[in-house]
């Protein structure tokens, strides 16, 4: 799937002077995924592509790297500078800059690269790029709904795999691993993540899956993704094994009203921090509050954690186009766990779910 970087590059130089800068430098990374399609690795040697409003743009690259950046077409949307292993790797950079006095950073740029550049340009001001990098970033086009789209089916597929199976007696690594291939088959080309979290460690809402057994009786936490044309999936469903007790129905009630409810709150125009208060209100109400310790969700796409963020304080008004997870859970230190995750977008109607397994408590073997 192509995309079209040009326009991409083009809103990017408006948005840097709207904001009253005079230019962005943007390391490897998403950012520069998203603007000319360039996935160098993030190496000691300094790549940096650099916007300014009404200007070509220019990516400083060290000369080993320049072949990979052309075949890559950057070249057809910016122009190629290299610097030379034992030249400095700021200079041509530094010379570009002189005349500026205000330039947006990319999260990504190593702080020694910031450093050098500080060096090269004292005069100059560097200040984060992610307001004017993140508001274009969260806004996904058609293709980039499509591809999340897709990647959400084959992580319901994958659910749907392992649930068919038996996990009883299996350690918690052996059933992640088992995920994680049926996410490939399914049709991810990469696994982002994988997290199976049984009984007591499903408290911890970043487990490592380890080598403990999966006992009957066990609630389980299922957190997992991959990736599909550069965009990621994610997707929580806890499950019982053999059957659940009363608490564990109950708690696993809450967290799904919970969700519903933050599900329903997301609307256009809605503030991103009304939709975590909606999750929040149904756990607080049920007397869980103190075990909810963690946002309602995230932004999703280039990184499986971008803007906007679901969370208290964020007044980022929700629009048409923005991808989001809205995953409320309740966290038992020392019993279980219970997290209900799906990825959302936002439409001019409301929310759209691109995970559709059941949210129902889900009894396996």
């Amino acid at each position: 799937m192509s995309f079209d970087h040009k326009s991409r590059l083009e809103h990017a130089g408006q948005a840097t002077a709207d904001a009253g800068l005079d230019g962005l430098i943007v390391a490897p990374g998403p950012d520069l995924v998203y603007l000319i399609g360039y996935d160098p690795p993030p190496l000691e040697r300094l790549t940096a592509l650099l916007v300014r409003p009404d200007a070509r743009p220019v990516l400083m690259v060290p000369e080993l790297e320049r072949p990979r950046a052309e075949a890559a077409g950057a070249a057809d949307l910016a122009e190629i500078q290299i610097w030379r292993d034992g030249d400095s790797m700021y200079g041509p950079a530094g010379a570009w800059l002189q005349d500026a006095t205000r330039f947006g950073v990319s999260d990504r740029l190593w702080a020694v690269h910031l450093l050098g550049l500080l060096r090269a340009v004292p005069h100059m001001e560097f200040e984060p790029a992610s307001p004017v990098l993140s508001t274009l970033r969260m806004r996904k086009d058609d293709e980039e709904l499509q591809l999340l789209a897709r990647t959400g089916r084959c992580a319901d597929e994958a659910f749907r795999r392992i649930t068919a199976e038996r996990v009883e007696g299996r350690t918690e690594a052996h059933v992640a691993r088992a995920l994680s291939q049926h996410l490939l088959d399914a049709g991810c080309e990469a696994v982002a993540f994988c997290i199976v979290a049984a009984g007591s460690n499903g408290a911890s809402p970043h487990h490592e899956p380890a080598d403990r057994p999966i006992r009957r009786g066990d609630a389980v936490v299922l957190d997992f993704g991959g990736w599909v044309g550069g965009y990621a999936s994610d997707t929580t469903r806890t499950v019982v094994v053999g059957g659940p007790s009363e608490e564990q129905r109950e708690v696993h009630a809450i967290v799904r009203e919970a969700q519903e409810a933050a599900f329903e709150a997301a609307v256009p125009g809605v503030p991103a921090e009304e939709v975590d208060r909606a999750a929040r209100r149904v756990v607080e109400d049920a007397g869980y509050g103190e075990t909810f310790f963690h946002r309602t969700g995230h932004g999703i796409g280039l990184e499986e954690h971008e803007d906007p963020y679901i969370v208290e304080g964020n007044r980022q008004v929700l629009e048409p186009g923005m991808t989001f997870s809205i995953e409320p859970g309740i966290y038992l230190e020392g019993r279980f766990g219970v997290r209900i995750e799906d990825i959302v977008a936002m439409t001019e109607d409301g929310a759209v779910r691109y995970n559709n397994t059941p949210r129902e408590l889900l009894v396996v073997g």
